[in-house]
């Protein structure tokens, strides 16, 4: 069993190395919490938007690879009920969860032609949630593999959160997501 990631103080030079907007620093300013996870927790019943943002940064990559893969899973039954021939965004699922289980150059890869094949999708759907959070799902397992750049797969993972969240039930299921977001850190059983 994995430990449970650090407590990370948030604090406004950290919030600002991140590109946190404006709005988001205020808010943190105004309030008295540093404890990230509490933070998130507050923010849950603030600004779903600046919780799912806080909360994939608060995550190590392999987290992160997960969250947006929770995100996707929502939502592809709704996906697949209104276009059943288009395979494409459960297979880039399937390619994150490959990546996974075993991060070879093979399943790298294979990451990055689920990508592909999810963002055309996603381009192409009228319905494009599902298919852009799992193309984000892809985008994180691909480039948590060959880039440091830590803010690419951060943001593809909340906005895998924030797509599959846009295209079912909004608020409800964006909570649900953010509160596994928790649990991968180790702080709701």
């Amino acid at each position: 069993m994995k430990t449970p990631n650090k407590v990370r103080e948030i604090t406004k030079e950290w919030l600002k190395e991140k590109s946190a907007c404006g709005g988001g620093v205020e808010w943190f300013l105004a309030q008295k919490e540093t404890d990230g996870v509490k933070v998130v927790k507050k923010l849950l019943k603030v600004n779903l938007n600046w919780a799912n943002w806080l909360v994939v940064r608060l995550m190590t990559k392999e987290q992160q690879i997960k969250y947006a893969i929770f995100a996707a899973e929502q939502v592809i039954d709704i996906y697949e009920k209104k276009y059943p021939n288009d395979k494409r965004p459960r297979q880039a699922i399937e390619a994150a969860k490959r990546y996974l289980d075993n991060p070879s150059e093979e399943n790298i890869n294979a990451t990055y032609a689920a990508y592909a094949y999810a963002a055309d999708a996603a381009a192409h759907a009228t319905a494009y949630a599902t298919a852009y959070a799992a193309y984000a799902a892809t985008y994180a397992a691909g480039h948590a593999a060959t880039y440091a750049a830590y803010a690419a797969y951060a943001d593809a993972a909340g906005h895998a959160a924030t797509y599959a969240a846009a295209y079912a039930t909004g608020d409800k299921l964006k909570t649900t997501i953010i509160e596994y977001g928790l649990k991968l850190l180790g702080e709701l059983k």
